[in-house]
């Protein structure tokens, strides 16, 4: 999809501004910051530019749901991405907190008809060592480039829906 419109139609025959959100959390921010790169690159090579792609952040993945409503609710967004890493800090329960943030995405989605994505992951295991680090690093890049994909093959999809 190279994107020269300035609107993208929906399923339902309306039109949103040709303009993403990427919502992120700033815990461990120097890996999530990998999924927006690997987003804004893998868009690049879609026809969008990133002056297309917004970026917000919030301070966990737990703020992410609330932000990405807002944000879809605007009409200004074509697609809502959300990126977080929640790993076990030996305080709460990780899992929990992932599982209502991805739940929570997935409301938001059907409730505004504003497709969402997610780069919100909870690994098994991770450490501060170099080795995970080096690994997350470039997992989430793939993972943005990844949520890049769906993102493009959706809008089109609902695109070909409307016409």
């Amino acid at each position: 999809m190279t994107q020269a419109a300035y609107e993208l139609p929906t399923a339902n025959g309306a039109y949103r501004a040709a303009r993403i959100a990427f919502v992120q959390s700033l815990w461990h921010r120097e890996i999530v910051d990998q999924a927006h790169a690997g987003f804004l690159d893998a868009m690049a090579q879609k026809g969008f530019a990133a002056h297309q792609i917004d970026r917000f952040e919030v301070p966990g993945a737990f703020e992410i749901p609330l932000h990405a409503q807002s944000l879809a609710r605007t009409g200004r967004y074509a697609a809502v991405v959300a990126a977080g890493f929640v790993v076990d800090g030996g305080v709460y329960r990780h899992d929990f907190v992932a599982e209502t943030v991805i739940a929570a995405l997935m409301q938001v989605q059907l409730a505004t008809e504003t497709p969402i994505f997610s780069v919100v992951l909870t690994p098994h295991h991770f450490h501060e060592h170099a080795v995970h680090q080096d690994f997350f690093h470039s997992h989430f890049r793939v993972k943005g480039a990844e949520a890049a994909e769906a993102c493009v093959l959706t809008l089109e999809n609902l695109a070909r829906l409307a016409a």
